[in-house]
């Protein structure tokens, strides 16, 4: 039997004579966590921060006594490290969230392991290329396990390599063209997760990771189009106002056919944020600067109006 969800409740009990008090019994029996659910979720929280702060302890024991080791001790200790963690996922009978975990501190750890190794024969390689082998040696493993958090780690890497190639080899690249790529990349990556959720239930991600990946796009477009406004004029930076407008006509559409405020949000915030820049880029006096003030707090009060009213029609 299928789940039912607040949505639900609302429209039979819009639709009928159920009484106020057969309405709370609903939502407190299929919508509202009990106790049980907070249970489950702040263990799952903490074994994650447990998993997380002891990553960080072997990051920081090497960065603390560099000097004091030998290499083949360095390189050996992350080593056994990186091994146990995958070795306890594949052949413990835990729990698959806590399997998961393993591999994500597995993950992270291959990336120390490269670090280290990079600094012990200092191979020269540049900081891209160690985060380029990175996110290749792992991908495998993304891919298998499809976890959330190792999908985070994931296209944080590839974010990273990006920038750091664009920084250390494409010298050619302008800021305007870089933000461009990431909006691309990000915005891809997003629209693949929301496809295949549908597509198959089983690979569907939490809503975090999918905002998560929104965020970043809605982020890199509008740092791109405010470099573009104030930069020299880049044959990408038109590129970039075209992709950006398509992209956020399409998340209006989503947000209002979702019922998801979220979206709605951030493109309304970030249009905002393009749309002083581009005042200030009119004129820098001190009057400009009173009516950019006075734009951003109308706007911004008939952004929260708007969604508040929303959030009325939607939950009546």
């Amino acid at each position: 039997m299928q789940k039912i969800g607040r949505e639900d409740i609302q429209i039979i009990a819009k639709h009928s004579n159920w009484s106020n008090e057969g309405v709370s019994k609903a939502l407190e029996d299929h919508v509202y966590h009990k106790a049980k659910d907070w249970h489950q979720f702040l263990k799952w929280l903490f074994l994650g921060l447990g998993i997380s702060f002891a990553v960080a302890g072997v990051i920081f024991f090497f960065a603390y006594n560099w000097d004091d080791l030998h290499k083949f001790v360095k390189l050996g200790i992350i080593g056994f490290l990186t091994i146990a963690c995958v070795l306890g996922a594949l052949l413990t009978k835990t729990k698959p969230p806590i399997k998961k975990m393993l591999v994500t501190a597995a993950s992270i750890l291959v990336g120390v392991l490269l670090a280290v190794f990079g600094q012990v024969y200092q191979t020269g390689a540049n900081a891209y290329e160690l985060f380029l082998n990175w996110t290749f040696f792992i991908a495998l493993w993304v891919v298998i396990v499809h976890f959330a958090p190792l999908w985070t780690v994931f296209v944080t890497l590839v974010n990273v390599t990006i920038v750091l190639y664009s920084e250390q080899v494409a010298h050619g690249w302008s800021g305007v063209f870089l933000f461009t790529l990431l909006f691309w990349v990000n915005t891809i990556i997003l629209v693949v997760f929301m496809l295949v959720g549908k597509w198959r239930e089983s690979l569907y991600l939490p809503t975090w990771f999918t905002h998560l990946l929104a965020l970043a796009a809605i982020t890199c477009a509008t740092l791109g189009n405010v470099n573009g406004i104030f930069d020299a004029v880049d044959s990408s930076y038109y590129l970039l106002t075209m992709t950006t407008l398509l992209v956020y006509a399409a998340g209006i559409w989503y947000g209002l056919s979702h019922k998801s405020p979220f979206y709605l949000s951030i493109i309304a915030f970030s249009l905002i944020v393009i749309s002083s820049a581009y005042l200030i880029r009119l004129s820098d006096d001190a009057g400009m600067f009173l009516i950019i003030s006075l734009y951003i707090i109308t706007t911004i009060t008939l952004v929260i109006w708007a969604l508040i009213k929303l959030h009325k029609k939607w939950n009546p």
